[in-house]
């Protein structure tokens, strides 16, 4: 199940007040150019950032997540780009032989179970056509984010319009490597409102993405660093082999 923070209906519609500019989904913008990639896959699209950016710059995208209440927040910004809006993940989707898939905002690290990560990969492999690539990125385990997650506990404050003050407050909850859980608690002011978001995210290492690619049919062709958090991430560039 979808965590409170995509899945709330109240949470849904403030996610990208809390979500900073996204200069992240520049570098793919223009991975999606260096392959000439017209037809795009976005999963774990949410309330469709991506997927509206790249609708706007004139290709068929479709966009898949499995938090019915994101998803609408993502039809209300679509206007004039032309997003095709799926309610699932990467193992519901009809044949669509996409020229790229792309996971961004760490979506690669909710699959807490083998299982669960192996049918995404083979789901994502059904989806593209033959030579298609897949372009994901994960945090660095080594960079162990989660402890100044623990440290950074002041609140995050948005007046937004139509719903007035909300604050967001963050605790790491806790570390049992891979695994690493954290909570949001949002506050809204206009009526007291409060509601908790737990997730957890699982740090794999490069080498075992990697080996999980390999035995689900992708070639690694490029490991790169993500332009705006060099050093915290891996962006994996992997092309269907077969």
């Amino acid at each position: 199940m979808p965590d409170a923070i995509f899945a709330h209906p109240r949470l849904a519609p403030v996610y990208d007040a809390f979500d900073g500019d996204r200069a992240d989904l520049d570098a793919y913008l223009r991975i999606v150019d260096e392959f000439d990639a017209r037809h795009v896959l976005d999963i774990g699209c949410g309330t469709g950032s991506l997927a509206v950016l790249l609708a706007r710059s004139g290709r068929h995208v479709t966009g898949v997540d499995p938090a019915a209440a994101s998803l609408d927040a993502a039809v209300s910004k679509t206007g004039d780009a032309s997003v095709t809006w799926l309610h699932g993940d990467a193992t519901t989707l009809p044949a669509l032989s996409v020229d790229i898939a792309l996971m961004t905002g760490n979506v690669a690290q909710v699959f807490l179970d083998d299982d669960d990560w192996i049918a995404t990969l083979q789901g994502i492999h059904g989806a593209l056509r033959d030579g298609g690539h897949l372009v994901f990125e994960t945090r660095r385990p080594q960079r162990r984010a989660w402890e100044e997650w623990a440290v950074d506990t002041d609140p995050v404050i948005r007046n937004l319009p139509g719903i007035g003050e909300v604050e967001r407050r963050m605790e790491v909850t806790r570390v049992a490597l891979p695994y690493v859980s954290f909570r949001y608690t949002y506050t809204f002011a206009s009526d007291g409102f409060s509601v908790e978001s737990d997730s957890t995210l699982r740090f794999r290492s490069r080498a075992e993405v990697e080996e999980t690619l390999v035995t689900n049919g992708f070639t690694t062709i490029d490991v790169r660093e993500a332009p705006d958090r060099p050093g915290r991430e891996y962006v994996f560039v992997a092309q269907r082999t077969h």
